[in-house]
């Protein structure tokens, strides 16, 4: 009984891994057709639609950059400028990022609507009244006093149409990634306008995506406290519409985010859709009444980052942005994953690597689970001296399986083994297991972090391989062969590790068990080499107290 517990704890383990991103995913709520039905309901107001246009003509994007006037914008995080022809952000780079680990070029993330790329967020005031010229992606505006934004210089654009209403935008940067745009009507007619705030993300095209079931890439809003994650291909089929009186919104990528913060206290319906283009936006439900010879203002927000967590748990409560921290998806395993990476961001500031810090975590870890892990090795070395015995009662009564069955129950009652005590640790661990997976995966922090020798980048899998002997042999290895040094380390730990736990008495099982290793070698391989690091250390750390355990523990029963 002792080895079927142990080789399936080691079984549910390894499945767990495999198909995880299959089967392990909380289920969707279903919300493309009840908020499409339930929006039908609670729309109460005839808000103007915005429009989509269509395509323009593709061109490059150095000849899009420069068909028409810009505003530049800079502070130490990003780079870009605002397009004069229509007052889009549609022009972005990250300065502290690069696309490759060993490349120069940085990553870009916001392009000019007519490039094959194009990503850009427009904002501004839409009317019911089809007699009022309003800004659109055609509007030239005129850029007033200072002529690039900065941190401590704001930009404003201002337009007049042939009515006599002026439309103005101040626009703010922080030092990071928050645009602050103050929209303004100007009304010098004796005539009575009502305008409604609008601002919305467009992308041309789907990006290169990882398509992984535990990291969402799409369109992603919180509204009113219900997270709504929408993938690209879900949109092309069905847009999805919700009603909501606090939120934001906007289009997710792996490492990077675009947000819409709307104006605080106001009613907005959120869209998304598609039509030949991607497209997230948000529109006021109730209009702003702009009276004869007076104005209009309101604000928004608008967060083009680096998905640092500090950077946005930091926009999160200083702008009071509900639930903006689930830009980064931490999967529903929030809870143990967000305050492991803050344990592992604690010890990388003390140690100033993070493959130490992992190590360190897996120390922290291991002490935390010391008591469980001492109960349950206890009982797994007494399962080890009861083996001899184990053996004896099975060739003595191995015609007679209910004796069989009540002498074992009998030595485990003695001896005050429980045979089920050594999965414990295992499936204890396994949460833990997936949210440091989580944390590598997802966590900008990760990306390009090394660690010592070879490893260049924790979040991604070993470069080696034993198949060109670690890359003594000058060969190539097809991926599926890239079984590295720590992958290598991490089977050769378990093997060991495997000796010192009681050996199957039934010849098949011992060979199944014997592969195991083996096979967590090949399926781990390509994982992040920070996981295989975590789990070798594991493996060392278990196998120490385990042998000290054993070397204590004795049973009364005398073969």
């Amino acid at each position: 009984m002792d080895s079927k517990n142990t080789i399936a704890a080691i079984a549910l383990s390894s499945a767990v891994i495999v198909l995880y991103s299959l089967f392990f995913i909380p289920e969707k709520p279903p919300t493309n057709q009840n908020l499409v039905e339930k929006e039908k309901v609670e729309q109460t107001t005839d808000t103007p639609s915005l429009d989509q246009k269509k395509n323009l003509i593709q061109i490059s994007r150095e000849d899009a950059l420069n068909e028409n006037e810009r505003a530049e914008f800079e502070n130490s995080n990003i780079v870009g400028s605002i397009s004069l022809k229509g007052g889009a952000i549609d022009d972005l780079t990250f300065k502290n990022y690069n696309i490759e680990l060993d490349g120069n070029k940085k990553v870009t993330l916001l392009g000019p609507r007519n490039i094959e790329e194009g990503y850009l967020i427009e904002s501004g005031f839409v009317t019911s009244d089809k007699n009022i010229d309003i800004p659109n992606s055609e509007t030239v505006w005129s850029l007033i006093g200072n002529k690039k934004l900065t941190q401590n210089s704001p930009i404003k654009l201002s337009w007049t149409n042939n009515q006599g209403i002026t439309f103005e935008k101040e626009i703010s940067l922080d030092e990071k990634y928050l645009f602050s745009i103050k929209q303004r009507v100007r009304n010098s007619t004796n005539k009575k306008y009502d305008f409604y705030s609008y601002g919305q993300i467009i992308r041309n095209k789907i990006p290169d995506i990882i398509d992984f079931l535990i990291l969402h890439e799409g369109l992603i809003a919180t509204l009113d406290d219900e997270l709504i994650e929408e993938d690209y291909d879900d949109i092309q089929e069905k847009k999805f519409s919700k009603i909501a009186e606090k939120g934001w919104l906007g289009i997710s990528d792996k490492y990077w985010i675009t947000s819409l913060i709307p104006p605080k206290n106001k009613k907005f319906k959120t869209t998304f859709d598609y039509k030949d283009k991607f497209r997230a936006n948000f529109i006021a439900t109730d209009p702003l009444e702009l009276q004869a010879n007076s104005l209009i203002e309101e604000e928004l927000q608008i967060i083009v980052a680096a998905k640092r967590v500090d950077v946005i748990d930091g926009y999160a409560k200083d702008l009071a942005i509900d639930k903006f921290d689930l830009v980064i998806d931490w999967g529903f395993l929030y809870f143990i994953t967000k305050p492991l990476f803050f344990g592992i961001d604690y010890f990388f500031k003390l140690l100033g690597n993070y493959g130490l810090a992992i190590i360190a975590i897996t120390i922290c870890i291991r002490l935390v689970f010391f008591p469980l892990a001492n109960f349950s090795f206890r009982s797994m070395a007494k399962m080890k001296a009861l083996t001899p015995e184990m053996v004896r009662l099975k060739e003595l009564h191995k015609n007679d399986k209910m004796k069989l069955q009540q002498e074992m129950m009998a030595l485990y009652k003695k001896e005050k083994v429980n045979p089920m005590s050594g999965c414990l640790p295992i499936l204890v661990q396994i949460p833990v297991f997936f949210a440091l997976y989580k944390v590598l995966f997802v966590t900008i922090e990760m990306r390009h972090m090394p660690f010592y020798g070879w490893i260049h980048d924790l979040s991604e899998r070993d470069p080696t391989s034993i198949f060109n002997l670690f890359g003594l042999i000058p060969y190539d290895v097809p991926s599926f062969l890239m079984i590295g040094a720590w992958p290598v380390a991490m089977g050769i730990s378990m093997w060991v590790q495997q000796k010192l736990n009681p050996a199957p008495t039934d010849p098949m099982q011992a060979k199944i068990f014997m592969f195991f290793p083996l096979f967590l070698t090949v399926i781990l391989a390509p994982f992040p080499s920070g996981l295989v690091i975590y789990w070798t250390i594991n493996n060392i750390l278990t196998m120490a107290q385990q042998v000290f355990i054993m070397k204590r523990t004795t049973v009364k029963t005398v073969t």
